[in-house]
């Protein structure tokens, strides 16, 4: 008994963009909606990460224009280890601290400082424009680093999001397609039946 060879089905590539009987207007559409979507993914998800970076290093840059470092002395010996309960521990304490702007006026807050710092010890410090201690900004490398990072984030997250409302309208086109099959199905069938039964 000779076997006969099985058939090897071969994917045709990029049959929705070539000319055939089968073919119908909505897989074309599918087809550029497919492109579209990934070249709106590509395109949109790089302008969108790239405007997140500059709008995260304008916002530091902001930052920085509104506070100021001053050197300021510690009115208090600061604690030897941070009190409990105070949130994250970066292994600094609260203490009071005093500096003199340039002309002359005397301010005093609090501010963090190492633990154990002795009274009296010089600390830098970064005040706004209404001499209260705010904490440091974010600059040079730090700064590069958590725009270049914000971009990178947000890019893939709005290609993301392009790419499912772009899935989300060719499903509902494949779902018209079997309607339109279910249809057609329903006209066609019974004369198919009919043939079938007609031959035998």
């Amino acid at each position: 008994m000779t076997r006969t060879p099985a058939t090897t089905v071969r994917p045709v590539r990029l049959w929705r963009w070539r000319r055939n009987p089968l073919r119908r207007h909505s897989d074309v559409v599918e087809a550029w909606i497919v492109l579209a979507t990934w070249v709106l993914v590509l395109v949109c998800g790089v302008a969108a990460g790239l405007l997140a970076a500059q709008a995260s290093a304008a916002s530091y840059a902001a930052r920085l224009a509104q506070v100021h470092p001053v050197t300021a002395v510690l009115t208090d010996p600061a604690a030897a280890t941070p009190a409990a309960g105070t949130g994250y521990d970066d292994g600094r304490v609260w203490a009071t601290v005093r500096w003199t702007d340039a002309d002359g006026s005397v301010h005093t807050d609090r501010a963090k400082v190492a633990s154990g710092a002795p009274a009296g010890s010089s600390v830098t410090v970064w005040a706004d424009h209404a001499d209260h201690v705010v904490a440091p900004p974010v600059t040079g490398a730090s700064a590069d680093l958590q725009a270049a990072l914000t971009g990178v984030l947000v890019g893939p997250s709005a290609g993301a999001a392009l790419w499912c409302g772009g899935w989300l309208v060719r499903g509902r086109l494949i779902r018209r397609r079997m309607a339109e099959w279910d249809e057609e199905w329903k006209q066609i069938g019974p004369r198919w039946g009919n043939l079938s039964g007609g031959r035998g």
